[in-house]
């Protein structure tokens, strides 16, 4: 019995081949109609994953900034809230094409570039200036101008040398107290337009420092560089280690902006920035570009590179200009339910997915 029914089957699939070839044409036709709307639905779906990134939330923006820098509460219309949302970057939806950077670089050193391999420390021990910059005493830069003046010991023994290594039982003091780790501490903000991502500027006005000042006591700072005019996630922590993983070029951390500009963008030139061309310091592409929603000036752009000014140099470079940029997407992290000029702690999950390397 088994050995007819396998006959059988056999039999179908091999009718169904010969059918295929003896078809008439209009039923040829709705086949391949059929093939092709399976394939879109399987990649509308694929792109909602980019759409969550651009998607509205009315709560977030309680707050606006007007064009002369005062902020107000916007009025509280069904009609107009619609109207305020910003639009999703789409893929193929709309007839639009989400344009992605070629699998073979142009760069010649990006793709070649060797890997490397980070080993970890069994032992425990960490060099002496970030032991006391851990600590919230200072940065690593100023703890060793205080190690060379002999205001360090550990153990009791004082140590002027850089580079000396800490064992995790040792007791490390400064100026004759002791010093013990921070715990570390994981912050989002949602930085408003007009503020400086610096730690000190006298020259500024208004400092990202200033909207966390009262969130710990821990001494945190900005992960990366938003320039004044941008606003977005951006993230803090005094975790040295992470920090520096996620600034660094060969982890490739995705960042995702939704880029406003003065006039209309040419499918040619996006096509032009995701297979990339040569700036100033050097080649630069988008990992994947497109438009928000219906408007032909507002796009949805994708990059790992952390270079200054990238994203405005850019649209610059082809004779845009940028009339706001807000980053939407960093290393996995949103901004959604977080208003304008507010703060977030991190969540457990989200702490052991970037320390994974999970965006």
């Amino acid at each position: 019995m088994k050995s007819d029914k396998f006959k059988d089957k056999k039999f179908k699939k091999a009718t169904k081949k010969t059918d295929v070839l003896y078809e008439d044409s209009e039923t040829a036709k709705k086949r391949k109609l059929d093939k092709m709307d399976k394939k879109d639905k399987k990649y509308s779906k694929s792109n909602k994953r980019v759409d969550r990134y651009f998607e509205a939330d009315e709560e977030a923006e309680v707050l606006m900034d007007d064009d002369d820098g005062s902020r107000r509460r916007p009025k509280k219309s069904s009609t107009t809230a619609k109207a305020d949302k910003p639009k999703p970057f789409r893929g193929e939806q709309n007839g639009s094409t989400t344009y992605r950077r070629p699998v073979a670089s142009k760069n010649p050193h990006g793709d070649k570039r060797k890997r490397e391999v980070t080993k970890s420390n069994d032992s425990g021990e960490i060099r002496l200036n970030k032991y006391i910059a851990n600590s919230g005493v200072c940065s690593r830069r100023e703890a060793d101008d205080y190690i060379k003046a002999g205001l360090v010991t550990i153990n009791d023994v004082l140590v002027t040398e850089l580079g000396t290594k800490v064992k995790p039982n040792d007791i490390v003091k400064f100026n004759g107290e002791s010093l013990r780790r921070e715990k570390l501490v994981y912050l989002l903000l949602n930085k408003p337009k007009d503020y400086v991502t610096t730690m000190e500027d006298p020259h500024a006005t208004k400092s990202v420092m200033q909207l966390i000042e009262k969130a710990c006591t821990e001494r945190i700072y900005p992960v990366g560089r938003l320039d004044k005019s941008t606003t977005g996630v951006l993230l803090f922590t005094n975790d040295g280690d992470l920090a520096k993983k996620l600034t660094h070029p060969k982890f490739n951390v995705k960042k995702i902006y939704h880029v406003h500009l003065d006039k209309n963008v040419t499918k040619g030139d996006m096509v032009k920035i995701a297979e990339g061309f040569d700036l100033d310091d050097g080649f630069i592409q988008a990992d994947a570009i497109n438009y928000v929603g219906e408007e032909k000036n507002e796009i949805g752009i994708e990059i790992h590179s952390g270079r200054n000014r990238v994203v405005r140099r850019l649209f610059e470079k082809l004779g845009y200009n940028v009339t706001k940029l807000d980053r939407v997407f960093f290393a996995g992290l949103t901004k959604k339910q977080l208003t304008r000029g507010h703060w977030r702690f991190l969540t457990e999950k989200e702490v052991i997915f970037l320390k994974m390397g999970k965006y």
